[in-house]
């Protein structure tokens, strides 16, 4: 696949200023108001024309994006979806985090978001991103943070205090997994989080921020093939998808891209795919247009919805863990996910489709399903169709340690997503 070297570079480059899901937005906004992409507010009236190109935010998490045709609105047949998210699982700073021990130690008071396996955030740099709002007399203002420096640490317990770690451990979240963050007696952290933002910590209201791994994403492998980074998923998918909808022109379908929040925990908020939003856009295209709902609904069910998540590979020492006849590999291409409980979309009609696109695109697909033993998680797909019913199909990029606070994947199957999604948009 050619470009996947460069595709790599620019998801590591991504994925590094992006440290949570309110930065990654705001990426993938700048991504396409780059290409010309206008930006919409949803408090505020939209003008859209035909060949125009928008986008729009919610809660400063979730964005999507939108292309429309050249043609009049009764020309076009429907809409091509590709639906992602932008969250990872990570831990969330409290209100009041600051905890005091024995007038020396300063830890941070947190809470996990989303599942994880919380083993591999022991012993790393750690720091925290999000958004924090700011009160200024009358106004409220709302700024992204980083505080880019190494800032924090969760210590492991030495082996010698704990003679059956080599067994396995559980690990409590209010006792075990509280990072330090220095002595008694230094710069509180909240003001470091308004220095961060510029602003004095006397006018700082509120915030959502998170904790996040230091790491830098790099390529690994004997021939670079593989990536280790934090986040892949899903902000792989998400960057793929957002490329290929900045780099491609809608022919008959109006192409949309929308990268929701809060999969990870269930997306039951009103920036999640179990919220409105895109039906909500869908509905203010219809408006924009001067179209009835009828003129809606009848494009709905001749429109196509890809939710891409990443999916697992075979894991090289537990090949086991695998169904034994639907086995994905990094570097494999595509993967087409199959649940026979319907947590992904995926079924025969959809599937083919899928495959045909995957053809023209020239990019290899592979299959996965769980092992009927193992129960899997789902994904955004069902949850989406649940607010707007239409033909849908479940994919992913294979990787390995999903969850985990760095995980690996396939150098090369960006790329193959962002061929698929060109493919896909361009009709």
């Amino acid at each position: 696949m050619e470009n996947w070297e460069k595709y790599s570079e620019e998801l590591l480059a991504f994925i590094d200023k992006s440290p949570s899901a309110f930065h990654a937005a705001a990426n993938l906004a700048a991504m396409v108001k780059a290409e010309g992409y206008l930006e919409l507010k949803e408090e505020e009236d939209w003008e859209i024309k035909p060949g125009g190109r928008y986008f729009v935010m919610r809660n400063d998490s979730a964005v999507a994006v939108f292309s429309l045709p050249a043609q009049e609105a009764e020309q076009i047949r429907g809409f091509h979806i590709v639906a992602a998210h932008g969250d990872s699982p990570c831990f969330k700073i409290k209100e009041k985090p600051e905890m005091t021990m024995e007038s020396r130690y300063v830890r941070l008071n947190t809470e996990k978001y989303g599942g994880m396996l919380p083993q591999t955030w022991l012993d790393r740099a750690l720091s925290v991103a999000g958004r924090a709002v700011f009160t200024r007399d009358r106004e409220i203002v709302t700024k992204l943070v980083n505080i880019e420096r190494n800032l924090l640490v969760i210590p492991n317990l030495a082996i010698h205090m704990n003679r059956e770690a080599e067994k396995g451990q559980e690990y409590n979240a209010q006792t075990d997994l509280i990072p330090l963050y220095g002595e008694v007696g230094g710069e509180h952290f909240l003001n470091r989080v308004a220095e961060a933002a510029g602003e004095a910590e006397d006018s700082l209201s509120a915030y959502d921020l998170f904790l996040y791994v230091r790491e830098k994403g790099k390529r690994i492998g004997g021939n670079g093939e593989y990536i280790l980074a934090p986040r892949l998923d899903d902000l792989q998918c998400a960057f793929a998808a957002m490329t290929a909808m900045a780099e491609s022109r809608p022919a008959e379908y109006i192409n949309l891209c929308v990268v929701f929040d809060n999969e990870e925990v269930g997306s039951g908020t009103m920036q999640g795919a179990d919220s409105t939003f895109l039906e909500d856009v869908l509905s203010r295209i219809k408006e924009e247009l001067g179209e009835t709902d009828a003129w809606l609904r009848r494009r709905i069910a001749g429109s196509f919805l890809i939710s891409a998540d990443n999916a697992h590979a075979v894991h090289p020492n537990h090949p086991e863990k695998s169904d034994p006849t639907n086995r994905p590999y990094l570097n494999g291409g595509i993967v087409l996910k199959y649940h026979g409980g319907q947590k992904y979309t995926t079924d025969a009609a959809t599937a083919a489709r899928l495959k045909a696109l995957c053809r023209k695109a020239g990019v290899p697909v592979q299959t996965y399903a769980n092992r009927s033993d193992i129960a899997g998680g789902s994904t955004l797909g069902n949850i989406s169709i649940r607010h707007v019913s239409l033909p849908s199909v479940d994919i992913g990029l294979p990787q390995l340690a999903m969850h985990s606070a760095v995980e690996t994947a396939g150098a090369k199957d960006t790329a193959y997503a962002v061929r698929l999604f060109q493919t896909f948009y361009e009709g």
